[in-house]
């Protein structure tokens, strides 16, 4: 049976992305100077106006307004902008519930962890595909200064039972300067973007490239759109073939376990799919707040696991420990680290402590 996935990316440019990155680099900015640091500070956007706003219960001296326009400069976008600050210590009773003997989540919540055998990165292909030409439009930006920060991928891939077959359709729309051509814009993201990203086992003649839909881009980022920190939590995660959480990831100390259980229920996924126990598979976890360890957790490996999932399932109690300080410590995730993050996916991406694989014991 043939069927179609199609999943998205954008670029650091994008008004919500541009959010996300404020976020983690004020987060990363308390961490530096506060591994003990609480932060839920996030940002909105719109023109040249940036709200930010949220709770911090920390040591660290940040100068919010200069974190902000050093991302905004660093993006492409400049320094011209007026920016807004709301911030507020965090409410006592969270954390109080927090900071007991036995570190306790700093919220409730649900979060999923998935990994599949579609890749080498153990992701899936859509994603994948959409999260390196959304990166690869970056890069191109140093060649072309009339590729402006904000864009957006797209790819569709079909499936023959489950595997992944060709690339049905690629979507690239880009800011642009309203100098060029969308001839000279087409023929340098086909040539120049989508042939050399793509594999072409999976270009066929069936294959369509479309490039700029609405015709001219050139008015983009915040001046073309508002945008808001954690809008972006399928683009963040598996591009809608595994499935979310309630919350998002940006702005989020790892206290916070929409973030850091995510992260490891990443983690135990791509290790039980890598010890090849199951080709696609997926992790639920729940916590509450001020409890340290899950109140639930939920496997599905899709009717592929070369042992039982309850088998699996004993696997993964006797070799991950999913208490809040455990997942904090094991993953290392005191450190300024998270900025990298607010773009192009959280996962899929080698040199983040969760990507990492864990030799299971069984």
């Amino acid at each position: 049976m043939l069927k179609v996935f199609t999943s998205e990316s954008v670029t650091d440019g994008h008004p919500d992305k541009i959010c996300d990155q404020i976020a983690d680099s004020i987060l990363d900015e308390a961490l530096r100077q506060d591994t003990e640091a609480h932060m839920a500070v996030e940002a909105t956007i719109k023109d040249n106006f940036v709200f930010i706003y949220g709770e911090a219960n920390t040591n660290a001296i940040i100068d919010y307004k200069e974190v902000c326009l050093k991302t905004l400069e660093a993006i492409g976008y400049g320094r011209d902008f007026e920016v807004l600050i709301k911030v507020s210590q965090q409410s006592s009773e969270i954390n109080s519930a927090v900071n007991q003997e036995e570190l306790g989540a700093g919220d409730q919540g649900i979060m999923f962890g998935y990994a599949c055998t579609e890749t080498p990165e153990l992701m899936p292909l859509p994603i994948t595909l959409a999260h390196k030409l959304a990166y690869g439009l970056r890069k191109l930006r140093l060649e072309h200064d009339w590729i402006k920060p904000d864009g957006k991928t797209q790819v569709s891939v079909v499936y023959e039972n489950d595997v992944p077959k060709y690339v049905n359709t690629v979507l690239i729309s880009t800011q642009h300067d309203a100098s060029i051509s969308q001839e000279t814009i087409r023929d340098v993201l086909i040539n120049d973007l989508i042939l050399p990203t793509i594999d072409s086992e999976f270009i066929t003649e069936d294959t369509e490239f479309v490039i700029n839909p609405s015709g001219s881009f050139t008015v983009g980022g915040p001046f073309g759109d508002s945008g808001t920190t954690g809008r972006k939590i399928i683009v963040d995660t598996y591009g809608g073939m595994g499935r979310i959480g309630g919350g998002c990831f940006s702005s989020k100390d790892p206290s916070k376990v929409d973030r850091s259980a995510a992260y490891y229920a990443r983690y135990v996924a791509k290790s039980v799919v890598a010890a090849g126990l199951a080709t696609r598979f997926e992790l639920q976890l729940s916590y509450a707040i001020g409890l340290s360890k899950p109140t639930s957790i939920h496997i599905d490996t899709f009717n592929t696991g070369t042992k039982s999932d309850e088998e699996i399932y004993e696997i993964i109690l006797k070799n991950f420990n999913f208490s809040v300080a455990n997942i904090i410590n094991e993953l290392d995730l005191k450190r300024p680290i998270y900025r990298k993050t607010a773009t192009f996916g959280h996962f899929g991406r080698i040199k983040l402590p969760w990507e990492k694989v864990k030799t299971l014991n069984y």
